[in-house]
């Protein structure tokens, strides 16, 4: 039987009277890629704050290795959401110096973080200098000096050209090789078939289907059910 790392059971979050996440029951097995597949403004990245404790659920539950969530299980997860916080005029090493020192960590943790990343040969180069995808890739490796068992990343490929992608996605896949549990969330359907182990489909806020990754070539088609299906039980319900 599986490991579930993290669960979410009915987790809703409400703006006045928008329901952005509703009802979502989560199962996220461990040591595998969770690709988290929904149309923008589907309801991805309001889900993935609450995980990480950015925003507070309005009602349900998270738990981390089966235990209700804490401010302490933030030490079990490493995040990249929205756009990596790096200072351009720093190097590779230099940045993760300075996180670090903010959260009490050896120094060890950087060399670490840097080969999970394939990031060892910047040198003294800015970070300000590098391409879109290593400032991508810096970003995670900020989001693993911990050593988490839970790394979140929101459209981690949003801007990457071709190149930056196919690195990025080789460095995802390795990570369930190490016991890293990596939650990916994107709109971009051929991007997740080849990088996720099990797939979550968010619609308008709630999850239509979750389960292992469908045959090859059957993800859009799985997408365009579930999205129908749950449009249609929204229209009926209206």
């Amino acid at each position: 039987m599986e490991q579930i790392i993290l669960e979410t059971r009915a987790l809703c979050k409400n703006f006045r009277n928008q329901k952005a996440v509703n009802q979502v029951s989560l199962q996220v097995p461990e040591a595998c890629v969770y690709g988290l597949l929904g149309s923008n403004g589907a309801g991805k990245s309001t889900l993935l704050k609450m995980v990480t404790g950015m925003l507070r659920p309005s009602s349900g539950e998270i738990l981390l290795e089966d235990k209700p969530w804490t401010r302490e299980a933030l030490r079990k997860i490493g995040a990249l959401i929205e756009a990596p916080a790096i200072y351009h005029n720093l190097s590779a090493r230099e940045n993760l110096q300075v996180r670090t020192t903010l959260l009490g960590l050896p120094e060890s943790c950087i060399d670490e973080a840097l080969e999970k990343v394939r990031l060892t040969g910047t040198g003294k180069k800015q970070a300000g200098k590098f391409s879109l995808g290593m400032r991508q890739r810096l970003g995670i490796a900020a989001a693993l000096l911990g050593n988490p068992k839970l790394l979140i990343l929101d459209e981690p490929t949003n801007g990457l050209d071709p190149f930056g992608i196919q690195e990025l996605r080789e460095m995802i896949r390795r990570l369930p090789e190490e016991g890293i549990t990596v939650i990916l969330s994107s709109h971009i359907l051929s991007e997740v078939e080849q990088t996720a182990d099990y797939i979550g489909i968010l619609v308008n806020g709630r999850l239509g289907w979750q389960g292992s990754l469908p045959a090859k070539g059957r993800l859009e088609e799985k997408f365009m059910e579930v999205a129908k299906e749950c449009r249609e039980v929204e229209n009926y319900a209206k």
